[in-house]
């Protein structure tokens, strides 16, 4: 399956001058909510990455994924493991669970993103899982910005990458693009101003 190219198909792999999450500049994006737009495609390519997990024999109970992005690859990939789903959210800037999610002690759990940068959301959502008493056994999403390590990729673990090491990280392709500081931005010195095309922040 070429992701690349339903990502390039669906609008979702933009070119410009973007603002990042991380306060860094780059000139390609990801807008995974074009891709998962279309519930078809959506469900192609979460049986596709549930295919890579269930390769590994990992045991997963439920699938937890942080809002807003990963809500959409989180629910369906759950649907093709066929465990439960539940989502993490931001109160006042705070990660938490809360609608009457319940985890029960030792409860394994995959953390779902649509796209893994550094992994800072995704651990943020762990957290709260290990505090209400769950296990995390892995990570997962659509897409891997190359700066964590994934199953079955060459790309080395960057340093700032916060996913542990010794947890399995599922992706479907690697996405490697430069990033650079704003006052090293090349994009910047051409005069053209990033703009934040993502959902935090906007």
């Amino acid at each position: 399956m070429d992701i690349k190219k339903i990502y390039e198909d669906s609008k979702a792999l933009l070119k410009g001058h973007f603002l990042l999450s991380s306060g860094n500049h780059s000139e390609f994006y990801l807008q995974s909510a074009k891709v998962l737009e279309n519930p078809k495609t959506a469900e192609i390519l979460a049986k596709e990455l549930a295919k890579e997990i269930q390769k590994s024999s990992l045991l997963i109970d439920t699938v937890c994924s942080p809002a807003l992005g990963g809500l959409l690859a989180g629910y369906e990939l759950a649907r093709a493991l066929k465990v439960r789903f539940i989502f993490a959210e931001r109160v006042q800037g705070v990660m938490t669970i809360r609608r009457g999610f319940e985890i029960k002690k030792g409860e394994r759990i995959l953390i779902c993103e649509d796209v893994i940068t550094t992994g800072k959301s995704a651990m943020e959502a762990a957290k709260v899982v290990e505090e209400m008493g769950g296990e995390v056994v892995g990570f997962a999403a659509l897409a891997n910005r190359g700066f964590c390590h994934r199953e079955g990729s060459s790309i080395k673990r960057a340093s700032n990458c916060k996913l542990p090491p010794n947890l399995p990280f599922f992706a479907l392709e690697d996405f490697t693009f430069e990033i650079y500081s704003p006052d090293n931005c090349p994009l910047c010195k051409k005069g053209n101003r990033a703009v934040k095309p993502g959902s935090r922040g906007n």
